[in-house]
């Protein structure tokens, strides 16, 4: 990941950082907007499942610059919403969610420069969320006939 990219997310991060529960707020109702569907996904509460997702993404914002921590870190994340019944569309649904939210949050800040540096980042991280999701997916499904008899003719 470019260094300008990683500064530039780390930077706008920090000033949403103040208004972490409003943001959370924001986005999932931007979220449900967008898809109303997803709502059935989040069975708890939403103002925990919005801390969670202001902490998860510091954690990862921060250690952009340290694949070694974030990826393995996103892996299981990853994982975890594979069970929980996320699908590939759903990630396209929160990335749009998530960008409308910074907008929101950052104003005059959120320049065109930021947003594609947001985004660079979101293609990373739903994509290693995506592939450990469908690694998952992939070691639950039954073997076809053609697999289950391979090598045995």
């Amino acid at each position: 990941m470019k260094k300008r990219t990683v500064e530039l997310v780390q930077t706008s991060f920090a000033q949403v950082q103040p208004i972490a529960a409003v943001a959370s707020t924001l986005f999932y109702a931007r979220l449900f907007e967008l898809d109303p569907d997803l709502k059935a996904l989040f069975r708890g509460d939403m103002n925990e499942q919005g801390h969670k997702l202001m902490t998860m993404l510091g954690i990862a914002v921060a250690n952009l610059n340290k694949p070694e921590i974030v990826m393995p870190a996103l892996r299981k994340l990853g994982e975890r919403h594979a069970g929980y019944g996320v699908t590939d569309a759903h990630y396209d649904t929160v990335g749009a969610a998530l960008l409308w939210t910074l907008e929101q949050g950052l104003g005059p800040a959120f320049t065109p420069e930021v947003r594609d540096a947001w985004a660079a980042v979101y293609v990373v991280v739903s994509d290693t969320m995506k592939a450990a999701a469908r690694r998952v997916s992939a070691a639950d499904r039954p073997f076809s006939g053609q697999e289950r008899h391979a090598g045995l003719t």
